[in-house]
């Protein structure tokens, strides 16, 4: 006897849960355009940064539009090898803008922390803002971020830009690592933890007040780490400060990667390691991070290689239904995403090869581990010595 339709299709049921996730997604709060506007304390700005000619002039100029006073910026130029010193050296006419030449980086630091500290030790303001050299700041952002921070009493506030994806890698690979982050931290998830595993902060957008700064310990306090921004909110959090994560896709933009290779480059660095970072005190779940990462990929291409299975083997009507829905339950999810993130809906059907690109990127990034970590041009090896750049 053949079963109802209804049952003989349950096989696909599992690809409806992801649709339970949506008003979660979707939901903006808190969101830093609620905030008041604050000003007159000093801030410094500090863009660290490693051959970045294609972005930095971007960066710059739409932090000199700021609304806010009074601010200094101080880019550190992390021994670039192209045109990034020079560009910064022609918008210093353009308003306060100063070039700090980095220094040799030190044994057992990574770049971007290093390049922090020593923005840091130059800087005058009573608070510190860091931020990366692919962003691009809304006048009105620096005011609200000062009054958010002042307003929710923190000492370290954080947010969620928007995130830019543009050419067709950046549009099959960011909504399948941004669902992945959002799920895990929300901002409101974030502001109410009580753990260290259940904070972080954005690195491309980083306000802290210099007494709490110094307290934790600095830049110097992560040197060692790759994901030094979530490394220094856990440390934030373990120290007894506030932080506060926000919503602010209408006063910031970023785009992290502009084509295959730095994408791949960049997350490999970054999904791994980052991965293990955020469990720092469960050894079990640290080791689990490949598991996990396979499983929520696997997940993702069980429906299309189920179908085409179903479809090449002759007699297999039903299963070839049921993963044909399973398909159509997942498109549509993925569609919902890419409309979320601003992307066009069509990128939605593609979500198999995001999956399979982003399963390979972390298969790499758990098969170099810490033993060879590369970005801009240098490589470090174990420890995070530098071996090259």
């Amino acid at each position: 006897m053949l079963l109802p339709s209804a049952v003989q299709l349950l096989p696909a049921a599992p690809w409806l849960l992801p649709f339970f996730t949506l008003p979660r997604l979707a939901r903006r709060s808190p969101n830093l355009s609620d905030a008041p506007r604050a000003s007159g304390l000093l801030v410094s700005i500090i863009i660290p940064a490693r051959n970045e000619a294609g972005t930095i002039q971007t960066v710059v100029r739409s932090i000199l539009n700021t609304t806010y006073q009074p601010f200094e910026l101080i880019v550190v130029d992390d021994r670039s090898s192209d045109q990034t010193v020079t560009l910064v050296e022609q918008m210093q006419t353009e308003g306060p803008v100063r070039l700090v030449r980095g220094k040799e980086l030190p044994e057992g630091w990574y770049g971007k922390p290093w390049a922090c500290f020593q923005g840091f030790q130059e800087a005058r303001g009573d608070l510190l803002l860091f931020t990366d050299a692919d962003t691009r700041h809304e006048p009105e952002l620096l005011e609200r971020a000062v009054g958010g921070l002042l307003t929710q009493r923190a000492d370290l506030l954080t947010v969620s830009p928007v995130q830019r994806c543009l050419t067709f890698w950046e549009r099959m690979v960011m909504p399948q690592i941004w669902l992945l982050l959002a799920l895990r931290y929300s901002p409101a998830s974030v502001n109410r933890a009580r753990r260290s595993r259940d904070v972080i902060a954005n690195g491309q957008f980083i306000l802290t007040t210099r007494p709490a700064y110094e307290a934790v310990g600095t830049h110097a306090a992560v040197r060692g780490e790759v994901a030094e921004d979530l490394a220094l909110a856990q440390t934030y959090l373990e120290r007894g400060r506030k932080l506060h994560f926000a919503f602010a896709e209408r006063l910031m933009e970023t785009r992290m990667y502009q084509n295959l290779g730095s994408l791949v480059e960049g997350w490999s660095k970054n999904i791994y390691l980052g991965g293990r970072r955020s469990f720092p005190h469960n050894p079990t779940l640290r080791a689990l991070v490949p598991v996990m990462l396979v499983t929520a990929m696997l997940y993702w291409l069980i429906p299309p290689v189920a179908l085409l299975a179903a479809v090449a083997a002759p007699g297999l009507e039903l299963p070839a239904r049921a993963a044909g829905l399973a398909v159509a339950f997942s498109t549509l999810f993925w569609m919902l995403i890419c409309w979320g993130m601003r992307i066009p809906i069509i990128y939605g059907a593609g979500y198999p090869l995001g999956a399979l690109m982003t399963l390979f990127i972390g298969m790499r990034s758990t098969w170099r581990g810490s033993r060879r970590v590369e970005w801009r041009g240098r490589v470090y090896g174990e420890a995070g010595k530098r071996v090259s750049g």
